[in-house]
């Protein structure tokens, strides 16, 4: 059964650090929503850590078993589907490129024809034209806004008149071969890649409102070894980055404090841990497995070393947001989600350490039917995948090609390999 952009069906996969998600969708045009057939998962490892393969046997076995779960449930076999990828080798940028308007006709008249679809590529593709080491691409092109001769800040220009269009955009790059070898691994399984998205910008689809987008948040998608950031104002993606911290620290500092296993420390964290100290109990103690000492330590004790990492997490993140240069424009401050943000106590901790308003944001737009998976904000990323196709600014503004560097990608390791 075909699927993916141009179809009714999407489906999308994502491989984290914990675990990998397959979900499977259907359009409803109507309603301009995804209703969620199936959902697939598997635990992951040791096979992928921080945006890196690291078993790949192991990896392609675990994929498998998250798309037959998803596919099972769904009722429908799929060949194609969106990916999610992020990791240290990602990198961000804003950038633009202006052409001139005024074509000349065969006759020598000027043509003062409306801003066309033709004019809108030309502008995005010379901002694409930035020097990039060899093993570099351009993932994401999202166009922030649109300037005709002195009119600034338009979503569309198609239909206007004018001399010249200049266009601003987002870039996000990432590692070629990182792509690569992540395509390959589901068209193993004959699924067909459609096109790989940064996941902070995946999750952002079902967390964030329309108004938030548009006056301005910062979404934090706190994974197992990564965190990324978007920061979003005036309807667009302002900034974008990847921290190379995640939850896992947290369960790696549990595990060497008490000298347990990674997963009895997860246990522990999961059970007891508070991002905030403060909000624990100071008389409520646990007796530490797997301790020869015998060793019992206070809920309030725990936290400690909990909040301490989550401290160092929020600071990177809020350099990042800084960077952004519109801190004072983010209304409505920060929207927290991924499988880290379940930490107990995470959103009053983040309210004193970012200076603004901070909610967990659950993956509950755009999507009808079962809408238990649509309240945990592990899901976000899985489900905001579904939705890309639908919502996303660079599939609507790139009509002629959703991801051209995708196909060059594959042309080039043709010819080579």
């Amino acid at each position: 059964m075909k699927n993916g952009y141009d179809n009714d069906i999407v489906a999308g996969i994502d491989i984290g650090s914990e675990n990998i998600f397959c979900s499977i969708g259907v359009v409803d045009k109507e309603k301009n929503k995804i209703k969620l057939l199936g959902l697939g998962k598997s635990s992951v490892k040791d096979s992928f850590k921080k945006g890196a393969i690291t078993n790949r046997n192991k990896l392609l076995e675990l994929l498998e078993i998250a798309v037959n779960e998803a596919e099972l449930m769904a009722e429908k076999k799929i060949d194609n589907a969106y990916m999610t990828i992020t990791g240290d080798h990602i990198r961000c940028m804003n950038t633009q490129g202006a052409v001139a308007l005024n074509r000349n006709k065969s006759n020598g008249a000027i043509d003062d024809s409306p801003i066309s679809q033709k004019d809108i590529d030309r502008v995005l593709e010379l901002t694409q034209g930035i020097a990039l080491p060899p093993d570099r691409d351009i993932l994401h092109t999202i166009p922030q806004e649109f300037i005709v001769d002195t009119l600034e800040k338009i979503d569309d220009p198609i239909g206007l008149s004018g001399r010249r269009l200049e266009g601003h955009v987002h870039l996000v790059t990432a590692s070629t071969s990182g792509m690569k070898n992540l395509m390959e691994y589901a068209e193993e399984l004959g699924i067909n890649i459609n096109g790989l998205v940064f996941k902070p910008l995946a999750s952002a689809m079902p967390t964030l409102k329309s108004d938030e987008i548009k006056l301005g948040v910062s979404l934090i998608d706190i994974g197992s070894t990564t965190t990324s950031i978007a920061v979003f104002n005036e309807g667009a993606v302002r900034h974008s980055a990847v921290i190379p911290v995640g939850s896992s620290s947290i369960t790696n500092d549990i595990a060497v404090m008490l000298r347990i296993s990674i997963d009895e420390a997860e246990a522990i964290k999961i059970k007891y841990a508070s991002a905030k100290a403060s909000l624990s109990s100071q008389k409520l103690e646990f007796n530490v497995p797997s301790n020869e000492e015998n060793q019992s330590i206070s809920e309030n004790e725990l936290s400690q070393y909990v909040e301490a990492r989550m401290e160092e997490i929020f600071q990177l993140a809020l350099n990042e947001i800084k960077r952004a240069g519109i801190n004072n424009n983010l209304t409505y401050g920060v929207v927290l989600t991924g499988g880290g943000a379940q930490l107990r106590n995470i959103i009053p901790l983040a309210n004193d350490l970012l200076g603004m308003p901070v909610r967990l944001g659950k993956p509950d737009n755009y999507l009808i039917g079962n809408k238990d998976f649509a309240d945990d904000p592990v899901h976000s990323t899985i489900l905001g995948l579904l939705l890309w196709p639908l919502l996303s600014n660079e599939q609507r503004t790139m009509q002629h090609s959703v991801l051209p560097w995708l196909e060059n990608i594959k042309q080039i390791f043709k010819e080579f390999f």
